[in-house]
């Protein structure tokens, strides 16, 4: 119907409503008579935009879908680890010394089968990149992620936090807050650089359970003294109550930790944490280094690898 006759209808429509309804109701009908005229105005309007009337205003437009989150690839062609000790293999292979080779993340070690080799295949050994440091605390991670990141990797492995709660007292620990802000800026480092690389997190592990695992050996307690997380593993044998809460302490700061892991990764469209199950991993006597009985051994870092692969491989 052109736009000027279905116009005239409406107008005419809305009059013969208005003087119908004050011929009955008097004045109160006038009032409602004029909304009824306004509306069928109001309906002209949107007709002759040719359109629906809600087009007419742009705070009716709908806002954009969020992005979905890309499709999380069980098969990345490469892989670039981050972290501390436990990805350098630390006090596995020989006393107070890294041992690459036997590393959960990309070792070589036939009897580890590390998250490299069950991913890459022959391809393991040109493909994985160990960016890992011992000592190294959540404020290192920036760096290394970024080292990382100019590789391009299909994938990175994130664990540390542990040396934020091994200090030599329990007052120089990471704030949890700071820890947040580092591992949030350690996420955009990557990002900036290589924003497709996908992330997977594990989580710290309770070393509260390894201090109660490994204080069983004479040998182990000796190497503790030499200043292994003193916030945990001092006075080993000590039980009493201001110990206890010191451990405590720690085992608390662990905790707030891994939560900071589990929300900032969250937040993240290509990031999967392990949900905890390394923090979860009730580490054997056989699992621990017979030099420290602190860090993974070979058997140790090879359920690091189970955990991790299981994890990345997963559909969800």
């Amino acid at each position: 119907m052109p736009d000027s006759r279905r116009s005239r209808r409406a107008r005419v429509a809305a009059a013969a409503l208005a003087a119908g309804a004050e011929s009955r109701l008097g004045r109160r009908a006038r009032v409602t008579a004029a909304a009824l005229a306004a509306s069928a105005l109001v309906l002209t309007a949107g007709c002759s935009s040719g359109g629906d009337p809600s087009s007419a205003s742009p705070s009716a437009s709908k806002k954009p879908s969020p992005s979905p989150s890309p499709a999380w690839n069980r098969s990345p062609a490469s892989l670039a680890a981050v972290g501390d000790s436990i990805t350098r293999g630390f006090d596995a292979c020989t006393v107070l010394a890294d041992c690459p080779e036997v590393s959960w993340a990309t070792g070589s070690d036939t009897g580890v089968d590390s998250l490299a080799v069950r991913l890459l295949g022959p391809a393991a050994p040109t493909h994985s990149w160990n960016y890992a440091k011992t000592g190294a605390r959540m404020a290192d991670l920036p760096a290394q992620m970024g080292r990382a990141a100019a590789e391009h990797p299909g994938l990175v492995t994130v664990m540390t936090g542990a040396n934020d709660a091994c200090r030599d007292d329990v007052s120089a620990m990471t704030p949890v807050a700071v820890f947040r802000t580092e591992f949030e800026e350690s996420l955009r480092t990557l990002r900036a650089t290589s924003p497709k690389s996908q992330v997977y997190v594990a989580s710290v592990p309770d070393l509260k359970r390894l201090w109660s695992t490994g204080r069983g050996s004479p040998l182990g307690k000796q190497i503790w003294k030499l200043g292994i997380c003193q916030s945990m593993l001092a006075d080993a044998d000590d039980l009493g109550a201001t110990a206890s809460a010191r451990r405590a302490s720690v085992y608390d700061r662990v905790v707030a930790y891994n939560q900071v892991l589990a929300d900032v990764c969250a937040r993240d469209r290509a990031c999967r944490y392990d949900g905890g199950a390394v923090f979860a991993y009730d580490f054997t006597g056989t699992q621990l280094s017979r030099w420290d009985w602190f860090h993974p051994s070979r058997d140790g870092q090879a359920r690091l690898a189970d955990i991790a692969y299981r994890k990345v491989t997963s559909p969800r």
